[in-house]
């Protein structure tokens, strides 16, 4: 019997922080869920949890990224860690060793397809072995996305009887910041892809995360263009090459249910006319999260523009007869903190208390939990999926 369902390790940094506040607020009267803040410093780990409101008698872990005892131990105790502690490439892999020991269940907010890979290639079969089901990209990338796809297609089944063998994505509305950890996220990719040519490869395939399989060939994000049909201008969307992936690799997991030759995009509406134009090409060309005004690690919005966010995703799919489906996937808070705490939470609590099923190995959040995790975003997450 493990000591708790759920460690919360980055406990101290800002979205862990979020993270923990959120169970405080949403779990804090059911005694069945057991869960601990993780983190380098008992002092900081105190001061949270005074500061979020937690019972005193909340336990503390102490682990660190650099000391593989802790984690191991961390690991032992816990049936699920949710890590914030990111760039993942950086300090990600001792956790994921540690938690693949222990058969113990985790839960990221990854982005990073070349790391992601590269812990599939080395983890995957020891997971699969071990019973731990490591789940990366339990946050804004990449679940609105790949549920809502998943979504898409449960619908299309029910009303035509064949899944959609296309899918587009487009992001109608967002109001939120991008986070200092995308934004040392995708500086830490760069690096590595400036290292290594083969890594700049496996960032433009959206097959990156599916070892083994290459499907059809995938409509083209990157520049801006007209859509022809509704008029309205989409510009190229920054986590589409993590999205996409993700939405490919849950597919593929699943033994494809959306057909081998299943073809997915993303991008964002702009609007129409000139006006729509011009914001496309100014988004296409905006490097800010590669600058040096991007967000840090460790920071983030306040309070209000969290609440005041939001985020809503239209998705539109077509079957091979040609019969047309609109879904739609919005959530209530920012993307990048509020919405994306309360998204890994509850990743790791469908993991733990609904997804018994699901077995050891690397799984997308679609793939591994499915409709328990959609029911539990909207009941308790501020998500809805829907029709148009």
């Amino acid at each position: 019997m493990k000591e708790f369902d759920i460690v919360v390790y980055g406990a101290t940094g800002y979205t862990g922080r979020l993270v923990a506040e959120y169970l405080v607020k949403e779990y804090g009267g059911d005694a069945s869920l057991k869960w601990a803040m993780a983190g380098r410093s008992a002092d900081k780990l105190k001061a949270v949890r005074d500061e979020i409101g937690a019972p005193s008698s909340t336990p503390l872990v102490i682990a660190d990224a650099s000391d593989p005892a802790s984690l191991k131990a961390m690991a032992e105790a816990a049936r699920c860690v949710i890590t914030t502690v990111g760039p993942y490439q950086l300090y990600g892999e001792p956790l994921v060793a540690a938690c693949v020991e222990a058969g113990t269940d985790y839960v990221d907010l990854c982005g990073e397809p070349n790391w992601m890979r590269a812990m599939i290639d080395k983890y995957e079969a020891a997971a699969k072995k071990s019973g731990a089901r490591i789940v990366f990209s339990c946050g804004f990338d990449s679940i609105p996305f790949d549920l809502g796809v998943w979504h898409t297609q449960q619908e299309a089944k029910k009303e035509f009887g064949e899944p959609c063998v296309e899918i587009k994505g487009r992001v109608r509305a967002m109001k939120g910041k991008f986070s200092g950890g995308t934004a040392a996220s995708l500086k830490e990719t760069m690096k590595a892809a400036f290292k290594d040519p083969s890594v700049i490869e496996l960032l433009k395939s959206s097959f990156a995360l599916t070892p083994g399989f290459k499907g059809a060939d995938q409509p083209s994000m990157s520049k801006p263009i007209l859509d022809e049909e509704s008029g309205v201008w989409l510009a190229p969307f920054v986590m589409a090459p993590i999205n996409t992936k993700n939405v490919h690799r849950s597919n593929f997991l699943l033994g494809h249910p959306y057909g081998e030759g299943f073809r997915y995009s993303e991008m964002m509406m702009t609007g129409k006319g000139e006006q729509g134009a011009a914001i496309a090409k100014a988004v296409a060309s905006d490097n800010s999260l590669m600058g040096e005004d991007a967000p840090k690690p460790g920071e983030g919005p306040t309070k209000e523009e969290r609440e005041t966010g939001f985020y809503d995703v239209l998705f539109i799919g077509e079957t091979a007869r040609g019969q047309k489906i609109r879904t739609h996937c919005k959530g209530d808070k920012d993307p990048g903190y509020g919405s994306t705490s309360k998204m890994i939470a509850e990743s790791a609590i469908a993991l733990v208390r609904e997804a018994s099923k699901t077995k050891g190995g690397v799984w997308t959040p679609a793939a591994a939990m499915g409709a328990p995790l959609l029911k539990r975003l909207e009941a308790h997450a501020g998500l809805s999926f829907g029709r148009e």
